[in-house]
C-alpha cells in the first residue's frame, strides 16, 4: 500500500494567488462596494475574512498543506476582521499587519540568535545552491525588512486617513516587499544561489 503524497509548497501564480488574492479582494470591495463611504472598510473587512478563509481551503486542497505564515495571518484576519464589524471600528485591522509584521521579525530575530535561520527552514528549495552565511544574511535583512513595516504601518495608519492606509497597502507596502526581495538578490548571487527557480517571497504581504 503506497504512502500519501508528501504537501507540496504554492509556487508561481498558485502562490500569488493565495498570497495576495485575499488583498485583492479587499481593495476591490473597498473601491466598488455600493454602500456609503463611512461603510466601505466594514464591507472590504469582511470580503476579506471569506477570501482569507477561501485561500486557505485552497491551499489545503491543492497543496495538501496551508503554512504556518498563512495560518497566522488567517486567524488574525477572522479574529481582528471580526472584532473589526461587531465593534464597528477599523483600528483592530489597521494594526493587524503590524502585528503580523512584529511576529515574523520576532520569529526570525529569535532563530538567529539561536543560531538557526528560520527562513532556510520555510524555504530551502526555494533558494537552491545557497550557502549557511546567505541564509543568515536573507534571514536578518528580512528581520529587519519586517520591523521596519511594523513601524511603518503604525505610522501610516495612525497619522492618516483610511482611504489613505488602503492606498499605502497596495501601492506602499506591496512595492516594497518586492522591491526588497529584488535588492537582495546579488547578495544571494554572491553566496551560492542558483538561478533556477527563481527566488520567492517569505510569506503573504500584510
Amino acid at each position: 500500500m503506497s504512502s500519501a503524497a508528501p504537501p507540496q509548497e504554492p509556487t508561481g501564480g498558485s502562490k500569488l494567488l493565495i498570497d495576495l488574492g485575499p488583498l485583492l479582494v479587499f481593495f476591490l470591495v473597498n473601491f466598488f462596494a455600493p454602500v456609503p463611504p463611512m461603510l466601505k472598510i466594514f464591507a472590504a473587512t469582511g470580503a476579506f475574512m471569506v477570501a482569507m478563509v477561501a485561500a486557505m481551503i485552497y491551499s489545503a486542497i491543492r497543496f495538501r498543506h496551508i503554512s504556518p505564515l498563512l495560518w497566522f495571518s488567517g486567524v488574525m484576519v477572522v479574529i481582528l476582521g471580526g472584532l473589526t464589524i461587531y465593534l464597528h471600528n477599523e483600528t483592530f485591522i489597521k494594526v493587524k499587519p503590524t502585528l503580523y509584521y512584529l511576529l515574523v521579525a520576532g520569529l526570525l530575530g529569535f532563530g538567529l540568535w539561536r543560531g538557526k535561520p528560520l527562513l532556510k527552514l520555510v524555504l530551502g528549495s526555494a533558494y537552491p545552491g545557497l550557502d549557511e552565511a546567505g541564509w543568515r544574511k536573507l534571514t536578518r535583512n528580512w528581520a529587519l525588512f519586517f520591523a521596519g513595516m511594523a513601524l511603518l504601518n503604525e505610522v501610516v495608519w495612525r497619522s492618516s486617513s483610511t482611504d489613505f492606509w488602503i492606498g499605502f497597502k497596495l501601492w506602499g507596502a506591496i512595492p516594497l516587499t518586492f522591491l526588497f526581495a529584488a535588492i537582495n538578490i546579488p547578495m544571494l548571487m554572491r553566496h551560492g544561489l542558483s538561478t533556477e527557480p527563481e527566488p520567492v517571497e517569505p510569506g503573504p504581504v500584510e
